[in-house]
């Protein structure tokens, strides 16, 4: 990174780790610095590093020295780092070895001077996914804004909701993809044609009646690579790059997305046993993780899913934990919104125009 921007990475000693969270999120490279007040080393998080804290259920609001604590058992107790006088080829070799994306550069005096970032380093490299989106839902819940516009041609800002979609999976280096279309779908069609317009290949999927949130990718042929499937009506800036690695790391023929979801009980929660009363809470706070319409699906998945009939990713994961097949859950801390009601939508609108959601 050059030197106007590296300091985008950086949080203080006393962050926590939403801020972490919101420092990667923000600058879109995978990793917050932790630096001292003259910008020396203290250690990194990783994306990796903060969503294996989420799935183990840790408190946002601690301090990122819990998630260093966390590392010091581990292959990775020491940030890997490189001297700014280091030639290219040997932190590209750093980076390989140790199967990484960023490299801190120091001075002598362990200063951060430059971070060397692979995706610089190595640009217009694609990611061997192809992707679907799918998009032919009739957003009734949206209506009357749906009457006469499919769901995802609805504007964000100035610019549709697909056109969103599609540019960053292209700025993920996702090339192919795949539109499953019904509900007006001439227009999306017209809109985007053959996707040259936004430098992917664009091919559609047609379905002649409701396939459900599954059932289209039945009318598919097979592909060689992993397939990314993400529903037509999210915003987000999750990191598809992460959420491959993330799969191929815990060897998974599915990985689902997941939000996390807090819901407060607004009342005193007596809980019984038969007629006695066993324990007494005051408002209670339940954490959950809830599905997120974004999917990695192996090849070999599809041909679980019937062709020409109803069929839900719901069945699907249920059908492949049946089968004792691995289906990991990747939790997203980045931006993600599901805009499939009216609320949904005008947040999505004030989220581009506070600038939480930046096109």
């Amino acid at each position: 990174m050059t030197s106007q921007n590296f300091t985008k990475l950086f949080i203080g000693v006393d962050a926590s780790i939403r801020d972490a969270i919101a420092c990667i999120d923000s600058n879109g490279k995978g990793i917050a610095l932790i630096v001292d007040v003259e910008q020396r080393l203290v250690g990194t998080v990783s994306d990796g590093d903060i969503r294996r804290a989420m799935l183990a259920g840790e408190n946002l609001d601690t301090s990122v020295q819990v998630l260093l604590d966390a590392k010091r058992s581990g292959p990775y107790a020491i940030p890997v780092t490189a001297s700014i006088q280091t030639p290219p080829e040997k932190i590209l070799a750093l980076m390989q070895e140790f199967i990484i994306s960023q490299v801190p550069l120091l001075d002598e005096e362990g200063r951060v001077v430059e971070v060397a970032l692979m995706e610089e380093m190595l640009p217009d490299q694609s990611v061997p996914l192809q992707a679907v989106i799918m998009a032919g839902g009739e957003g009734v819940r949206l209506r009357p804004l749906t009457e006469d516009i499919p769901k995802p041609m609805l504007p964000v800002g100035d610019r549709p909701l697909m056109e969103l979609v599609i540019e960053q999976l292209r700025n993920s280096g996702i090339e192919q993809i795949n539109v499953s279309t019904r509900y007006l779908s001439d227009k999306i069609k017209a809109h985007f044609g053959d996707g040259a317009s936004m430098g992917v290949e664009l091919n559609y999927v047609t379905e002649d009646r409701p396939l459900g949130t599954a059932g289209a990718l039945g009318l598919m042929h097979t592909p060689d690579s992993p397939l990314l499937v993400i529903n037509g009506d999210i915003l987000t800036r999750l990191d598809f790059r992460a959420m491959l690695a993330f799969h191929r790391k815990h060897k998974a023929e599915l990985t689902v997305a997941v939000r996390q979801y807090d819901l407060q009980v607004p009342y005193g929660v007596v809980e019984c046993n038969g007629p006695f009363v066993s324990d007494v809470r005051e408002k209670p706070a339940y954490r959950f993780f809830v599905n997120a319409g974004i999917y990695l699906l192996e090849p070999s998945v599809l041909g679980c899913i019937p062709n020409g009939e109803r069929y839900d990713m719901t069945d699907l994961i249920q059908q492949l934990l049946d089968e004792g097949q691995t289906v990991a859950n990747f939790p997203i801390m980045e931006y993600w919104l599901d805009i499939g009601k009216y609320d949904d939508y005008q947040k999505a609108q004030d989220d581009v125009k506070n600038g939480r959601f930046k096109l």
